[in-house]
């Protein structure tokens, strides 16, 4: 694997997925991004925006296994991670596996579901591993999950606590189409003339693993390391905040920045590629002052705060 390759096969792998997801490439990006970082990705956004189609077509545009899980409130642990079942047949207990033995899971409104449920999911997503009657079984690898929130309804809920929402890399929105991008959606349609619409597969397991590989190897200045740092301490420092970013965020900004930048073609970082990540990352980590909510201040507003009042450092100091 070389950067070439590594730029042209995720340029392969985002214009597949632009023939379902239109207009949202940079969207995509950035899941693709969370992927090849090894990481996990929220989405909160409105009903009807693609959630799911996104996850699904990720998956058979790399060639990978898929399973969904619809969470409610009466869904158990073992609902998703499967257990152990008496065969009658052969006198003895066989293991079933749950939707989780899959590559690519996306968990539909994760909030519903009960804490004990999401806790053996987010587990998963930590450990990549679930344990069953005191046995530990590896999830396939890669193995990625993408939950969704509907941030308009609340009723019946049962909110992530920040630590569990600390687990995802990053927390994206997909947004409205626009104008144009939704005539196309319909021009693509009426010209398929049906809903189900055939992607390609780009790649395999084998050589997603080798792109996760060639990231690893991307140069990251020191410079730029301590933007990231000086970046996570600025929410820490915030007056407005009782609760800053964690290491997590620091970790997640260089793993997602070696990808960016080696999907932009470069073998090195640079601060807009940090910069372009920060408030993906940095948001769902923070918690707000109780006085604050008074005052109508969001986490996203003191982030951009932060990351607009943190110092650049100049390309020519790298």
């Amino acid at each position: 694997m070389d950067l070439e390759s590594f730029t042209r096969i995720t340029a392969r792998i985002l214009d597949e997925l632009e023939k379902v997801i239109v207009g949202k490439r940079s969207f995509l990006e950035k899941v693709l991004c969370a992927f090849l970082a090894d990481g996990h990705v929220l989405i909160e956004d409105f009903p009807g925006l693609a959630k799911t189609l996104t996850a699904r077509s990720l998956a058979a545009v790399l060639g990978l296994s898929f399973k969904r899980i619809q969470f409610t409130p009466d869904l158990l642990p073992a609902d998703i991670t499967g257990g152990y079942v008496f065969n009658r047949q052969s006198g003895a207990f066989e293991l079933v596996k749950g939707p989780l033995f899959a590559n690519i899971v996306i968990g539909d409104e994760i909030n519903r579901a009960p804490p004990k449920t999401q806790a053996a999911m987010l587990e998963a997503m930590e450990e990549r591993q679930v344990s069953l009657d005191g046995e530990s079984h590896l999830l396939p690898s890669p193995f990625f999950v993408i939950a969704t929130q509907n941030p308009i309804e609340y009723e019946g809920t049962f909110p992530l606590p920040e630590a569990q929402l600390d687990r995802f890399l990053v927390r994206l929105s997909i947004g409205y189409p626009t104008a144009d991008g939704e005539l196309e959606m319909l021009e693509r349609r009426r010209a398929q003339r049906s809903d189900i619409r055939c992607l390609d597969t780009v790649t395999d397991a084998a050589e997603i693993l080798q792109l996760r590989a060639f990231a690893e190897e991307v140069t990251v200045d020191e410079d730029v390391a301590r933007y990231m740092i000086a970046l996570v301490h600025g929410t820490r420092d915030s007056s407005h905040l009782a609760v800053g970013a964690s290491p997590r965020a620091s970790l997640g900004l260089l793993k997602l920045s070696r990808v960016l930048a080696a999907m932009r073609g470069r073998p090195y970082v640079v601060p807009d590629d940090v910069k372009d990540l920060a408030l993906d990352v940095l948001v769902h980590r923070l918690m707000l002052k109780p006085d604050m909510w008074a005052m109508e201040l969001s986490t996203k507003a003191v982030a951009e705060s932060v990351v607009q009042a943190t110092p650049v450092p100049k390309i020519g100091d790298l």
